[in-house]
């Protein structure tokens, strides 16, 4: 019996996944306004109602699509990209040119108190600058960061100069993320 339960429940998993992907297709092709349940579950070749199982709801679905995006992007869940690995995962962001925008809207949009991803992009954030001051600070024991800036603070401005990034690029594909990246990690440098 345990091994039904575990075989349905990584089936389970997997459909979960699958209908991650299909629904990250949506989202990146029509927007958040044009995505409905109906028009995912037809590319899912499901029902609706099927989509209910997985999800509560549109909103739902969108910060599960987000945050699978993100454990896409590291290792585990709540590791963030160390600094040498921002531009190769800003170049990442340029080959997902719909989800890329997607997030920008999204992250923008949930600071309303009540918005479904609210507590996932205030979790999101927490945990970005957290592990990317961490990784500033053993830099800067390492010497090589400069040790005039608090690792939070520096951690803040890299996280606002990639997302500020991300959205000039989305207004002008020529604006390079991954050089843009490394300069500013470049003024870090003692």
């Amino acid at each position: 019996m345990d091994r039904r339960a575990r075989g349905s429940y990584a089936k389970g998993v997997e459909r979960r996944r699958e209908l991650l992907a299909v629904a990250a297709e949506v989202f990146a092709a029509e927007g958040f306004d044009g995505t409905t349940l109906k028009l995912v579950a037809e590319r899912a070749g499901i029902r609706e109602a099927t989509l209910f199982h997985y999800f509560t709801g549109k909103q739902d679905l969108l910060t599960a699509v987000l945050a699978d995006r993100d454990d896409q992007h590291t290792e585990h869940s709540r590791t963030a990209a160390s600094l040498a690995d921002l531009p190769r995962v800003a170049e990442r962001n340029a080959q997902q040119p719909g989800l890329t925008a997607l997030f920008a809207v999204a992250s923008a949009t949930a600071t309303r108190p009540g918005h479904a991803a609210r507590d996932y992009f205030r979790d999101r954030y927490a945990w970005v600058v957290a592990a990317t001051a961490g990784d500033i600070a053993r830099a800067q024991e390492r010497g090589e960061v400069r040790s005039d800036i608090d690792p939070e603070d520096a951690a803040r401005i890299i996280i606002a100069t990639f997302d500020g990034i991300q959205l000039q690029w989305l207004y002008d594909p020529t604006v390079s993320m991954p050089s843009t990246l490394a300069a500013v990690l470049r003024l870090l440098e003692p």
